[in-house]
């Protein structure tokens, strides 16, 4: 595990209100919203760069319709005076953004992801930072899953669709972590 400094930023991607609404019951890792209040934390007690990506659905059907109730940041998320607000439409972070310069202009390289959820908003932003040159870390304590239906109905537990993206990120894309091992890894 690489020591993260300076050039190392805590990406809290859609911890909306949204999430609380019964169609997202069925996370894997109830505990993850812990996980990233803790890293939250830490990386403010180490004067670390902390980018918040909000997610603003045009579709007033989405539980993170940009008028909607779930649209604010969860009480354990919530972003503190001096850290920055990415506003996304899409489920990746960097298309629509000014993520990537935001991030290239401060000289950040490493970036640690946490949020929900992995198949769908993380997977795809990490992905796209990872072919943007970016040192991608996934801490899965800080992170979830829901069950997910394919077109004929099946029914994929949150728990094997959680597994199943991580195997994929981490072949090629980051490395899988847990958030006391990311903690361990910042500046005293």
């Amino acid at each position: 595990m690489p020591v993260f400094g300076n050039d190392t930023a805590l990406i809290v991607l859609d911890v909306q209100k949204a999430i609380d609404d019964p169609k997202w019951d069925s996370k894997n890792n109830p505990g993850y919203i812990d996980a990233i209040a803790n890293l939250l934390a830490k990386f403010r007690a180490a004067s670390l760069p902390v980018i918040h990506v909000r997610h603003e659905e045009a579709n007033p059907a989405s539980t993170f319709y940009a008028n909607g109730p779930g649209q604010p940041f969860k009480d354990e998320a919530l972003p503190i005076d001096g850290e920055t607000i990415i506003t996304k439409s899409v489920n990746c972070a960097f298309i629509g953004t000014d993520l990537e310069h935001h991030l290239c202009n401060r000289g950040i390289k490493r970036l640690i992801f946490t949020g929900v959820v992995i198949h769908n908003s993380m997977d795809v932003s990490i992905r796209a930072a990872h072919c943007l040159g970016f040192d991608c870390h996934l801490p899965l304590d800080a992170t979830t899953a829901i069950d997910v239906l394919d077109a004929n109905g099946k029914r994929f537990d949150a728990q094997t669709v959680f597994d199943l993206y991580a195997a994929v990120l981490a072949s090629e894309y980051c490395n899988l972590t847990q958030s006391s091992d990311v903690i361990a890894a910042l500046p005293a």
